[in-house]
């Protein structure tokens, strides 16, 4: 039997198997609405026999946006024009997750099409908040230093965007603090050099995103699954490190945290990334050995076999897949057949089941 195809319960949540669309911004929105382009694309996944389907990035206020184009969940129109697609992901079998994000120093640009160049105020940008005044590089303008106020209105943000995805049907919650992107600044030293509770030691560095995941979870229905997406490395030396990593997501574990999705970079410095097949998969496996809390390995993960491996052997809990699904969004249908498993197809697509056999 494959592991791959095996159930995921998540406390009183199944994923009919271990595959989950990885979200992935869109840039298609207009003042963060989803639009027919977004149900189209996420109900086809559905479709096509993912365990779970991840909303791309969704900004809890309008300026946490990393582009004007962002999807949003600021309001509780933004939570009414979810529920069709919600309501069609969870009749097409996978369960509906939605990320919750906030740029930081990161936000304010453009569309990649259009060179993700920063806008300025005047162009329809706003002013971008980190968690000191430092950034990545000359393409960055310095963000504003974030107040003790403005960390309070952080998680009061985070904690309204919660209880807004429970009321558009979502049923997993994901919280990004990776990528360079706002909760991963205030882990990395390399973003974070605060000289309050809030920076300095890696306790007070780990701070806010444990506060933030904290107030999630205790806005968040007890049943459903909470995940947290980190950047379990910066790839570089004086930076996050794995051991960090491990040490943050025991603490994620105690406040109610169930599966950490293990990514890495995006934070500037003098990375390396070693972009390999799978080459983050080991980043999962040491996060669910030595923190002993469920993971997902995401990144370069493109062939059954390779995804069947990642489950069988222990590495990960589930595999996140982001351009493979962009290519095919059926691809858990084809994976079934390559390994040999049986899986139920969409009943209106069953006459092209019955031609592969032939």
């Amino acid at each position: 039997m494959s592991s791959l195809f095996s159930s995921l319960p998540l406390r009183s949540l199944t994923l009919r198997n271990r595959i989950v669309v990885s979200p992935m911004c869109l840039y298609s929105s207009t003042e963060g609405m989803p639009t027919d382009w977004h149900f189209v694309h996420l109900g086809s996944r559905a479709v096509g026999g993912a365990g779970a389907v991840i909303m791309e990035a969704t900004a809890i206020s309008p300026a946490a946006r990393i582009t004007v184009a962002d999807m949003g969940i600021w309001s509780d129109e933004h939570a009414e024009a979810f529920r069709p697609i919600t309501s069609f992901i969870k009749s097409a079998g996978a369960a509906p997750g939605i990320q919750l994000a906030h740029a930081g120093l990161k936000a304010s640009r453009d569309v990649p099409w259009h060179g993700t160049k920063h806008l300025d105020p005047s162009d329809g940008g706003w002013e971008t908040l980190a968690p000191s005044q430092v950034t990545f590089n000359d393409a960055y303008p310095l963000p504003r230093e974030m107040t003790f106020g403005d960390i309070q209105q952080l998680i009061e943000d985070f904690v309204k965007a919660t209880q807004r995805a429970h009321a558009a049907g979502f049923e997993i919650v994901e919280l990004h603090a990776a990528h360079g992107f706002l909760l991963q600044e205030f882990l990395s030293p390399f973003a974070n050099q605060r000289t309050d509770q809030y920076g300095g030691s890696l306790e007070n560095r780990m701070r806010l995103p444990i506060e933030v995941a904290a107030a999630v979870r205790q806005s968040w229905p007890e049943h459903l699954p909470l995940f947290m997406r980190i950047s379990a490395t910066d790839w570089c030396e004086a930076g996050w490190a794995l051991q960090d990593s491990i040490t943050l997501c025991k603490k994620l574990k105690a406040v109610g945290v169930d599966l950490i999705d293990c990514s890495s970079g995006g934070i500037g410095g003098n990375a390396v990334i070693p972009h390999h097949p799978g080459y983050q998969v080991e980043l999962s496996a040491a996060i669910r050995r030595e923190a002993g809390i469920a993971t997902g390995a995401v990144g370069l993960i493109t062939e059954p076999e390779q995804a069947e491996r990642i489950i069988a052997n222990g590495e990960a809990d589930a595999v996140l897949l982001a351009r493979a699904f962009l290519r095919d969004p059926y691809w858990p249908l084809h994976a079934a057949d390559a390994l040999g498993e049986e899986v139920a197809w969409p009943v209106q697509y069953g006459r092209a089941k019955l031609s592969i056999k032939k």
